[in-house]
């Protein structure tokens, strides 16, 4: 089905702004080739757009504004200018709710050393909700001919001798939001007059504006009772609260009100009251005269906040800091709440780092807790998600990417992540790519990205190599080499390639490619004593050399010799020895001409392989996980060279007495049952190689027959070195 069908079937369900969203929640860039697909008003009409971190451009714009819009929300839009206000004004004098938030240049100049305010006027008479941010308000604008307008928002605009009492005569004003505007004094006479006012934000954020008044208890008190209707106050970071000295109310009740501008409202609390970093802390008082107070002092006053201030990332911050330690020190009660409002807060305000840190960094803890449990698959989805934005947008900052890694890590990877796979490998290679020699973030994502490498199929680590796995890895390997320092990055690089190798031909061939061998012996030479190290390296170049056709590349006379001297190793108890082991029993399985250096001997080389696999106690637990037994099983018909069968009966004899559950089912599975019988009832292997075999049948009989007693599964007690887990 082709996109534009696909978004003709959605239309018939569902208004198209919601389709909208849905690619926006997806991750979907809102750019100007996707706007095209509206370009047919008729087919496609829309009625309300709302744009977030959205690349369109005036280009775009004119398509959408075409449409007759009832409603236009933007945000973090910038490559919007002032000709996009022009197309507004020219198709849209219908519009009843606009929104220009953050980072939308409709009314701003676009060079930034232009200081000229721009002269627009609101030639929307249609208008109930008007949302303008950071606009230079000029006394020339109008607003009297708005007579429908009820809802006002004014956020961090700035009064070039504009005045209130432009407002006066809006008959239907019941919002008016001035967050960050100031200085508002000399407007309270007014504010007053504004009689029918329902919600009114005077707040500040601190960090921007300093919001002390000279008479704060006697203006406050002057509006609350010219307000009758008020029902939502917002002082937030202002010193109106006052002192904290109560004052007592009418003679009536005898009840107080510690604020004392709102004495008034006693006896009539507010519905809602932000006090969110006021002078004095006045949310920590007792006697408040509103029902809903959004402060610092509690938990439910952050959670009235958090929901309160969604659009005010300067406070918005604050918020999650606050969060952010309920949460650590486990005070928090209501989990589910704060976590929605954390979620809210990031997924809106993507590009903001400092929202993006403080709220990633509060999610960790409440991944981490108890109720993670109760999440379903889509919760967890949401979180994944939203955690890869931020962390995908600000890839170069340290603390982001530290707080993303650490909390993935707290979900069951590779299995929580994998509908967002490739976009998390991305990141986790830019990661380890681009992060200071030996620094946590390039510790932890390196943890992370072999065990997103450990369990997936072909074509997962076919994309791990095409996006640079192995090279980035081999990058880090050579890094330390000529630093002469083992770590643990090192230690999980060799892992991570042993996963992203297996099976995979092509990224066993990338290997090769990059200098992979020079580095392993260079490995061998300095750090000849690190058995997890050796094992790790032994069971990549076990995968190199399944693949027949580079194995010719492993035939030299350093590189045989080596694995040879291998045999003796006891390192990690049987894996090094078994892995090169393995190597050699490939390598010999093309035969004697294949076998083109003159020393050492091939013969000489299967007489101590067939020495050191009889050294090997079949009882021994192992380090290393199968998903298939093919390339084994590949070996058994390998009877022109009886010791490359040696091995994988072994191998086969082993897995499936300590591990039974698991592996008699892959020998059955895969016909290995039929190979094996067939090599006892060949005349050709010697007398252990149809011992061993029998065994395996015996093993997987066993399996298949009732049982008495209870039988350990050996599923549940293999260590698998390929998965690597982190303590949050």
């Amino acid at each position: 089905m082709s996109f534009n069908l696909f978004v003709f079937f959605f239309s018939l369900f569902q208004p198209l702004y919601r389709f909208l969203r849905y690619q926006q929640d997806c991750g979907q860039d809102i750019n100007d080739r996707f706007i095209q697909i509206f370009r047919d008003t008729e087919k496609t009409p829309l009625r309300h757009v709302s744009l977030r971190n959205s690349t369109i451009t005036n280009e775009g714009m004119r398509i959408l504004l075409r449409h007759q819009l009832n409603s236009l929300s933007m945000w973090y839009c910038n490559k919007i200018t002032t000709a996009s206000w022009n197309i507004l004004i020219e198709h849209c004098r219908q519009l009843r709710s606009l929104e220009l938030g953050r980072f939308v240049d409709m009314l701003k100049h676009s060079e930034p050393n232009e200081k000229t305010p721009i002269d627009f006027q609101l030639l929307l008479p249609r208008l109930q909700r008007l949302k303008l941010n950071g606009v230079v308000l000029q006394p020339t604008i109008q607003f009297s001919h708005l007579t429908e307008l009820s809802h006002l928002d004014l956020t961090a605009c700035i009064f070039a001798e504009f005045s209130l009492k432009a407002l006066v005569d809006l008959p239907n004003l019941r919002t008016l939001i001035l967050f960050n505007v100031w200085p508002l004094e000399h407007e309270f006479p007014t504010l007053c007059k504004l009689k029918n006012l329902e919600t009114l934000d005077l707040s500040v954020s601190r960090a921007n504006v300093d919001g002390n008044y000279l008479t704060p208890n006697k203006l406050l008190a002057n509006l609350v009772e010219n307000l009758p209707k008020l029902r939502h106050l917002d002082i937030s970071g202002t010193n109106l609260a006052g002192d904290g000295v109560a004052e007592r109310a009418g003679s009536c009740t005898g009840s107080s009100s510690d604020i004392p501008g709102l004495v008034s409202r006693v006896d009539r609390p507010l519905d809602f009251l932000g006090i969110y970093y006021t002078s004095h802390s006045a949310c920590k008082w007792h006697d408040i005269p509103a029902l809903r107070i959004a402060g610092e002092a509690t938990e439910e006053q952050i959670l009235v906040a958090a929901v309160a201030y969604q659009d005010r990332h300067e406070l918005l911050t604050k918020v999650l800091n606050d969060l952010y330690h309920l949460l650590r020190f486990e005070t928090c009660k209501q989990i589910h709440k704060a976590l929605d409002v954390v979620l809210s807060a990031m997924d809106k305000h993507i590009r903001v780092k400092n929202i993006q840190i403080s709220g990633s960094a509060t999610l960790f803890y409440i991944v981490k807790g108890r109720e993670k449990m109760k999440f379903g698959v889509p919760l967890k989805n949401h979180i994944i998600h939203t955690l890869l934005n931020g962390m995908s947008t600000h890839l170069t900052d340290d603390t982001m990417m530290r707080n993303g890694c650490l909390t993935l890590c707290q979900f069951n990877i590779p299995l929580d992540v994998m509908f967002e796979y490739e976009r998390l490998v991305q990141i986790l290679l830019h990661g380890v790519s681009y992060r200071e020699q030996e620094g946590f973030v390039q510790r932890i994502a390196i943890y992370l990205l072999n065990s997103l490498a450990c369990q997936v199929d072909g074509s997962q680590k076919l994309f791990l190599g095409d996006l640079g796995a192995i090279s980035t890895m081999l990058n880090l390997i050579n890094d330390r080499l000529s630093r002469r320092v083992f770590d643990d990055v090192m230690e999980v690089a060799w892992s991570t390639m042993w996963n992203v190798t297996d099976e995979t031909a092509k990224n066993c061939e990338r290997f090769l490619d990059g200098r992979g061998m020079e580095y392993f012996l260079g490995c061998l030479k300095l750090f000849p004593d690190r058995d997890d190290l050796l094992r790790n390296m032994m069971g990549l170049l076990g995968n190199v050399a399944e693949v027949k056709e580079l194995r010719p590349r492993l035939m030299t006379t350093e590189f045989i010799t080596e694995f040879s001297d291998l045999l003796d190793s006891s390192s990690d108890g049987i894996e090094v020895s078994y892995n090169a082991a393995g190597v050699l029993a490939h390598i010999a399985s093309d035969g004697a001409d294949a076998w083109t250096i003159a020393r050492p001997t091939r013969y000489s080389v299967l007489v101590r392989m067939v020495e050191a696999i009889e050294r090997w106690d079949l009882s021994a637990e192992r380090n290393i996980n199968y998903r298939s037994f093919e390339p084994i099983l590949g070996l058994i018909r390998c009877y022109h060279t009886p010791q490359c069968q040696h091995w994988a009966v072994w191998a086969l004899a082993n897995l499936t007495k300590v591990y039974p559950t698991k592996y008699c089912r892959v020998v059955e599975q895969e016909h290995g049952v039929e190979l094996l019988q067939e090599l006892i009832d060949h005349p050709q292997p010697y007398p252990r190689l149809k011992e061993l075999a029998q065994i395996v049948l015996t093993h997987c009989r066993n399996l298949s027959e009732p049982m008495t007693g209870s039988a350990p599964d050996g599923s549940t007690s293999t260590t698998d070195p390929n998965v690597m887990e982190l303590d949050g």
